[in-house]
């Protein structure tokens, strides 16, 4: 297992898993034949695009700091392993999957919904390590994804 942890450290992992979700966003419109899901994906891409740039500020305001004060650091350590060893976004090869012809729009939808119900697990670990200044705004993006689960979910509703 590999420790790492300075917040800057998570806040890079965090710019990974949104230009990872990027990637599948963009190529889940890429592989869409209907227009309306073709657009439905875009907007998450561009979502996607705006957390990572969302990071990479908060990456350059705050440097180096350690885990939360106070945390065991071996176990706190084993916690975020496991949040980022288990990320749908880390452990599934999509691109072979839609390739294959393999996904429906409900099985995009559906890995959508995972990769935005890990993303906010793991961004709420996130916030506890960023000083408070910065805290306002992973709970800011933690909102916006629970607002992207809600219309993933709503969208298989439809």
């Amino acid at each position: 297992m590999v420790a790492f942890f300075t917040a800057s450290e998570v806040i890079e992992l965090a710019m990974r898993i949104e230009q990872k979700g990027q990637a599948f966003y963009l190529l889940a419109a890429d592989e869409a034949e209907d227009p309306g899901a073709k657009e439905f994906f875009d907007f998450f891409a561009t979502e996607e695009s705006k957390h990572e740039m969302f990071f990479r500020g908060m990456r350059d305001r705050i440097g180096h700091l350690e885990i939360p004060p106070g945390s065991d650091f071996e176990e706190y350590t084993q916690y975020v392993m496991a949040l980022i060893d288990s990320h749908d976004v880390f452990n599934f090869d999509y691109t072979a999957g839609f390739k294959a012809g393999d996904f429906s729009f409900e099985d995009a939808v559906r890995i959508a919904m995972r990769f935005e119900k890990d993303t906010i697990l793991l961004f709420n670990e996130l916030k506890k390590m960023v000083p408070e200044s910065e805290q306002d705004f992973v709970e800011e993006c933690i909102d916006e994804e629970r607002g992207h689960l809600r219309l993933l979910s709503s969208k298989l509703k439809d």
